[in-house]
Protein backbone atom coordinates (compact mmCIF):
# COMPACT_ATOMS: atom_id res chain seq x y z
CA UNK A 1 0.00 0.00 0.00
CA UNK A 2 1.71 3.47 -0.89
CA UNK A 3 2.22 5.59 2.49
CA UNK A 4 -0.47 7.64 3.78
CA UNK A 5 0.95 11.12 4.40
CA UNK A 6 -0.47 12.72 7.43
CA UNK A 7 0.03 16.46 8.19
CA UNK A 8 0.23 16.85 12.19
CA UNK A 9 -0.29 19.03 15.05
CA UNK A 10 0.10 17.79 18.21
CA UNK A 11 0.27 19.03 21.46
CA UNK A 12 1.38 17.21 24.48
CA UNK A 13 0.67 18.63 27.79
CA UNK A 14 2.71 16.71 30.07
CA UNK A 15 0.82 15.91 33.17
CA UNK A 16 2.44 16.51 36.84
CA UNK A 17 3.24 13.70 38.62
CA UNK A 18 2.03 13.84 42.25
CA UNK A 19 3.03 12.18 45.63
CA UNK A 20 0.64 11.30 47.67
CA UNK A 21 0.28 11.71 50.99
CA UNK A 22 1.94 9.62 53.76
CA UNK A 23 -1.05 10.27 55.81
CA UNK A 24 -4.10 7.47 56.97
CA UNK A 25 -6.14 9.64 54.91
CA UNK A 26 -4.35 9.86 51.96
CA UNK A 27 -5.75 8.03 48.77
CA UNK A 28 -5.84 4.52 48.69
CA UNK A 29 -4.99 2.70 45.00
CA UNK A 30 -4.24 5.17 42.93
CA UNK A 31 -4.59 4.23 38.90
CA UNK A 32 -0.69 4.20 38.11
CA UNK A 33 -1.88 4.79 34.35
CA UNK A 34 -2.08 7.80 32.55
CA UNK A 35 -5.27 9.35 31.18
CA UNK A 36 -4.94 10.72 27.30
CA UNK A 37 -7.66 12.85 26.42
CA UNK A 38 -7.52 12.68 22.26
CA UNK A 39 -8.87 15.46 19.89
CA UNK A 40 -8.40 15.02 16.07
CA UNK A 41 -9.73 17.07 13.14
CA UNK A 42 -9.60 18.00 9.21
CA UNK A 43 -6.15 19.46 8.98
CA UNK A 44 -7.22 21.69 6.11
CA UNK A 45 -11.27 22.68 7.46
CA UNK A 46 -10.46 22.66 11.33
CA UNK A 47 -13.79 20.14 11.00
CA UNK A 48 -13.55 17.71 13.79
CA UNK A 49 -13.59 14.07 12.84
CA UNK A 50 -15.95 11.53 13.93
CA UNK A 51 -15.00 7.85 13.67
CA UNK A 52 -11.83 7.87 13.43
CA UNK A 53 -9.65 5.01 15.17
CA UNK A 54 -6.37 6.46 16.62
CA UNK A 55 -4.05 3.66 17.89
CA UNK A 56 -1.60 3.74 21.13
CA UNK A 57 1.45 1.13 20.37
CA UNK A 58 3.46 0.39 23.08
CA UNK A 59 6.94 0.05 22.54
CA UNK A 60 7.68 -1.58 25.38
CA UNK A 61 5.71 -5.11 24.24
CA UNK A 62 3.98 -4.38 21.34
CA UNK A 63 0.63 -3.82 23.32
CA UNK A 64 -1.97 -1.76 21.44
CA UNK A 65 -4.78 0.30 23.22
CA UNK A 66 -7.50 2.19 20.51
CA UNK A 67 -9.99 4.40 20.67
CA UNK A 68 -12.92 5.78 18.57
CA UNK A 69 -13.60 9.78 18.34
CA UNK A 70 -16.62 10.44 19.35
CA UNK A 71 -19.57 13.06 17.15
CA UNK A 72 -17.15 15.63 18.80
CA UNK A 73 -13.96 14.60 17.54
CA UNK A 74 -13.06 13.39 20.63
CA UNK A 75 -12.30 10.38 23.14
CA UNK A 76 -10.16 9.11 26.39
CA UNK A 77 -7.60 6.53 27.05
CA UNK A 78 -6.19 5.03 30.02
CA UNK A 79 -2.02 3.97 29.15
CA UNK A 80 0.96 2.13 31.64
CA UNK A 81 3.10 4.61 32.37
CA UNK A 82 7.14 4.06 31.85
CA UNK A 83 6.65 3.92 28.00
CA UNK A 84 6.97 5.84 24.71
CA UNK A 85 3.64 4.86 22.71
CA UNK A 86 3.85 5.68 18.59
CA UNK A 87 0.52 7.12 17.93
CA UNK A 88 -0.98 5.75 14.33
CA UNK A 89 -4.32 6.21 12.70
CA UNK A 90 -6.07 3.82 11.31
CA UNK A 91 -6.82 4.68 7.75
CA UNK A 92 -7.45 1.23 6.08
CA UNK A 93 -5.96 -1.81 6.44
CA UNK A 94 -2.64 -0.24 7.53
CA UNK A 95 -1.30 2.87 8.94
CA UNK A 96 2.08 4.70 9.37
CA UNK A 97 2.91 5.44 12.94
CA UNK A 98 4.08 9.46 12.28
CA UNK A 99 4.85 10.57 16.21
CA UNK A 100 5.01 9.35 19.86
CA UNK A 101 3.64 10.06 23.09
CA UNK A 102 6.30 9.75 26.12
CA UNK A 103 4.51 8.89 29.09
CA UNK A 104 7.20 8.59 31.91
CA UNK A 105 7.38 6.02 34.88
CA UNK A 106 6.15 7.00 38.56
CA UNK A 107 7.44 6.10 41.37
CA UNK A 108 5.62 4.20 44.04
CA UNK A 109 3.93 6.90 45.63
CA UNK A 110 2.97 9.30 42.77
CA UNK A 111 -0.21 9.42 40.22
CA UNK A 112 -0.77 11.68 37.22
CA UNK A 113 -2.95 14.09 38.69
CA UNK A 114 -3.76 16.11 35.20
CA UNK A 115 -4.49 14.17 31.51
CA UNK A 116 -2.30 14.04 28.85
CA UNK A 117 -3.78 15.91 25.98
CA UNK A 118 -2.79 14.99 22.56
CA UNK A 119 -4.68 17.18 19.42
CA UNK A 120 -4.03 15.80 15.80
CA UNK A 121 -4.78 17.68 12.72
CA UNK A 122 -4.44 15.25 9.57
CA UNK A 123 -5.56 15.11 5.76
CA UNK A 124 -6.73 11.81 5.04
CA UNK A 125 -5.64 10.39 2.25
CA UNK A 126 -7.72 9.87 -0.68
CA UNK A 127 -6.91 7.15 -2.65
CA UNK A 128 -5.44 3.89 -1.28
CA UNK A 129 -4.34 0.46 -2.98
CA UNK A 130 -5.67 -3.05 -1.95
CA UNK A 131 -2.52 -4.80 -1.37
CA UNK A 132 -2.74 -8.83 -1.88
CA UNK A 133 -6.15 -8.60 -3.50
CA UNK A 134 -5.04 -10.84 -6.37
CA UNK A 135 -6.95 -12.41 -9.09
CA UNK A 136 -6.16 -15.82 -11.01
CA UNK A 137 -4.12 -14.86 -14.36
CA UNK A 138 -6.22 -14.08 -16.81
CA UNK A 139 -9.76 -13.78 -14.93
CA UNK A 140 -11.55 -11.50 -12.80
CA UNK A 141 -12.08 -14.03 -10.24
CA UNK A 142 -10.54 -13.42 -6.63
CA UNK A 143 -7.78 -15.59 -5.15
CA UNK A 144 -8.71 -16.94 -1.90
CA UNK A 145 -5.93 -15.06 0.10
CA UNK A 146 -7.62 -11.26 -1.61
CA UNK A 147 -10.91 -12.03 0.44
CA UNK A 148 -9.02 -10.98 3.64
CA UNK A 149 -7.97 -7.41 2.21
CA UNK A 150 -11.51 -7.29 0.83
CA UNK A 151 -13.50 -8.08 4.23
CA UNK A 152 -10.91 -5.55 5.73
CA UNK A 153 -12.18 -2.66 3.25
CA UNK A 154 -15.79 -4.13 4.47
CA UNK A 155 -14.85 -3.11 8.24
CA UNK A 156 -13.95 0.33 7.16
CA UNK A 157 -16.64 1.54 4.99
CA UNK A 158 -18.99 0.13 7.65
CA UNK A 159 -17.22 2.42 10.04
CA UNK A 160 -17.39 5.37 7.71
CA UNK A 161 -20.15 5.18 6.25
CA UNK A 162 -20.85 8.66 4.86
CA UNK A 163 -18.30 7.97 2.53
CA UNK A 164 -18.75 6.73 -1.11
CA UNK A 165 -15.97 4.80 -2.96
CA UNK A 166 -14.80 3.89 -6.80
CA UNK A 167 -13.15 0.92 -7.06
CA UNK A 168 -10.71 1.02 -9.89
CA UNK A 169 -9.29 -1.55 -11.71
CA UNK A 170 -5.16 -1.59 -13.21
CA UNK A 171 -3.41 -3.75 -15.57
CA UNK A 172 0.45 -4.21 -16.85
CA UNK A 173 0.70 -3.49 -20.34
CA UNK A 174 1.06 -7.41 -20.84
CA UNK A 175 -1.45 -8.45 -23.70
CA UNK A 176 -3.83 -6.07 -26.23
CA UNK A 177 -5.22 -2.59 -24.48
CA UNK A 178 -8.77 -3.36 -25.13
CA UNK A 179 -8.71 -7.19 -23.39
CA UNK A 180 -7.27 -5.16 -20.47
CA UNK A 181 -9.44 -2.55 -20.40
CA UNK A 182 -12.28 -5.17 -20.16
CA UNK A 183 -10.51 -7.28 -17.56
CA UNK A 184 -9.52 -4.55 -15.37
CA UNK A 185 -13.42 -3.37 -15.25
CA UNK A 186 -14.58 -7.20 -14.39
CA UNK A 187 -12.26 -7.12 -11.52
CA UNK A 188 -13.42 -3.71 -10.27
CA UNK A 189 -16.75 -5.22 -10.50
CA UNK A 190 -16.00 -8.19 -8.79
CA UNK A 191 -14.69 -5.88 -5.94
CA UNK A 192 -17.78 -3.95 -5.71
CA UNK A 193 -20.11 -7.03 -6.02
CA UNK A 194 -18.21 -8.38 -2.71
CA UNK A 195 -18.94 -5.36 -1.01
CA UNK A 196 -22.45 -5.52 -1.76
CA UNK A 197 -23.21 -9.29 -0.62
CA UNK A 198 -21.52 -7.53 2.36
CA UNK A 199 -23.87 -5.31 3.07
CA UNK A 200 -22.51 -2.05 1.91
CA UNK A 201 -25.17 -0.35 -0.39
CA UNK A 202 -24.81 0.28 -3.28
CA UNK A 203 -24.82 3.99 -3.83
CA UNK A 204 -22.00 4.16 -2.13
CA UNK A 205 -19.48 2.22 -4.40
CA UNK A 206 -19.00 2.12 -7.96
CA UNK A 207 -16.31 0.47 -10.10
CA UNK A 208 -14.38 1.66 -13.20
CA UNK A 209 -11.69 -0.16 -15.34
CA UNK A 210 -8.34 1.89 -16.18
CA UNK A 211 -6.74 -0.83 -18.45
CA UNK A 212 -3.26 0.18 -19.21
CA UNK A 213 -3.89 3.75 -18.96
CA UNK A 214 -2.66 4.50 -15.15
CA UNK A 215 0.64 3.33 -14.27
CA UNK A 216 2.34 3.75 -11.49
CA UNK A 217 5.50 2.33 -12.18
CA UNK A 218 7.62 1.21 -15.52
CA UNK A 219 6.17 -1.79 -17.26
CA UNK A 220 9.43 -2.89 -18.29
CA UNK A 221 10.11 -5.33 -15.29
CA UNK A 222 8.54 -7.84 -13.85
CA UNK A 223 8.36 -5.79 -10.31
CA UNK A 224 6.70 -2.58 -12.03
CA UNK A 225 4.24 -4.58 -13.89
CA UNK A 226 3.26 -6.24 -10.45
CA UNK A 227 3.34 -2.65 -8.80
CA UNK A 228 0.88 -1.44 -12.32
CA UNK A 229 -1.70 -4.94 -11.70
CA UNK A 230 -3.58 -3.17 -8.59
CA UNK A 231 -6.91 -2.21 -7.22
CA UNK A 232 -7.40 1.06 -5.83
CA UNK A 233 -10.08 3.15 -3.74
CA UNK A 234 -10.69 6.55 -4.42
CA UNK A 235 -12.87 8.51 -1.91
CA UNK A 236 -15.01 10.38 -3.99
CA UNK A 237 -17.58 11.94 -0.83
Amino acid sequence: MPKQYFYLLMALIMPVAIFAQSSPAAPMNLPKDAPVNVSIADAKSGNLLSNEIVVFKSRANGTEFQGLSDSTGKFTVRLPNGTKYDIYILGFHDSTSYNVLDIPALKDNQYYKNPFNVDIQFEAPKSFVLDNCTFETGKATLQPEAYKVVDELVEYLKRKEDEKIEVGGHTDNVGKPEANMILSTNRANTVRTYLLTKGIAPERVTFKGYGITVPIAENDTAEGRALNRRTEVKIIE
